[in-house]
């Protein structure tokens, strides 16, 4: 039987102590443990104040609404997190495939009164970090929710507080489903996770923060449960990304449309050079 564990510092204890010499118990523990955000984590310091976007949620309250569309982060890759995880990029695209349904929550409460929505559409983009806000290079795929929240149907004050733009952070409740160990170690004994830490350290965008660590969670794929609007997230890159007022039955539909990822439009971009240069070369011929 499997122990589980809700808080991750009880679990990290557990591991440091007992499960040392024992990496099948190990990735069992890892494995056996509900994922969700915890209040250890939010560090302040990350976030970029000159960013437009998050500074137009929070300055442009929607009035008077009953009825609004909600982009938010959910999670994002590449990022060590206070659970000790680095997300990779990919880790939601079963899940997203699988799921026929999805709700958002408040804080993690899978009750009825904690519901915020039920009408989300989940899909990843690759989105740069300085565009949601934070200075780091490169970019992450992020998970998002594209919600249509009702002031009236399930959850009055949490539509209030995204109307607002108070909702600064959000949370992924999941199951973990492929992981590897990654640790820093010279010692024979970790030989496997060693060659995991040379693949993966330099996707971690705080890559400082893993290396005085010394070891992390790469998680390949993992299943999502649900996703929660929270004070507070083990990720801390989970802004709001965007809040719009639906006014009427085409904008409701217009918000089942999903923007392209980076990657979809590079692709697209140079598919259709291909093509120009082939077509090119069909006229010299």
């Amino acid at each position: 039987m499997i122990t589980k564990f809700e808080n991750i510092e009880l679990l990290d204890a557990f591991i440091s102590k007992e499960l040392k010499h024992d990496k099948a118990k190990l990735y069992a523990m890892k494995k056996a443990s509900f994922k969700e955000a915890d209040s250890f984590s939010f560090d302040l310091s990350k976030l970029d104040s000159k960013d437009e976007s998050i500074k137009a949620i929070a300055t442009n309250p929607i009035i008077d609404a009953n009825k609004i569309r909600v982009k938010s982060i959910i999670n994002t890759t590449n990022l060590l997190d206070s659970h000790g995880d680095v997300h990779i990029k990919n880790i939601w695209k079963k899940s997203i495939q699988e799921t026929k349904s999805m709700y958002l929550l408040n804080s993690h409460v899978q009750k009825f009164d904690h519901v915020i929505t039920d009408n989300v559409t989940p899909f990843a983009q690759t989105m740069y970090w300085k565009s949601l806000g934070f200075d780091f290079e490169g970019n992450t795929q992020a998970l998002v929710f594209d919600s249509i929240i009702e002031k009236t149907k399930y959850n009055e004050l949490m539509f209030d507080m995204y109307a607002s733009g108070k909702v600064k952070n959000h949370s992924v409740g999941m199951q973990y489903v492929k992981i590897l160990y990654c640790v820093n170690s010279d010692d024979s004994y970790w030989q496997e996770e060693k060659a995991n830490w040379g693949k993966y350290i330099n996707e971690v965008a705080n890559k400082d923060e893993a290396e005085s660590a010394g070891n992390f969670w790469a998680v390949l794929e993992a299943k999502i449960i649900e996703g929660s609007a929270v004070l507070r997230g083990s990720n801390y890159a989970t802004p709001t990304q965007s809040v719009t007022e639906v006014k009427n039955e085409a904008d409701i539909i217009t918000s089942t449309i999903i923007e392209p990822s980076q990657d979809t439009q590079i692709t697209n971009n140079a598919q259709s050079k291909v093509q120009k240069l082939l077509s090119i070369n069909n006229q010299k011929k």
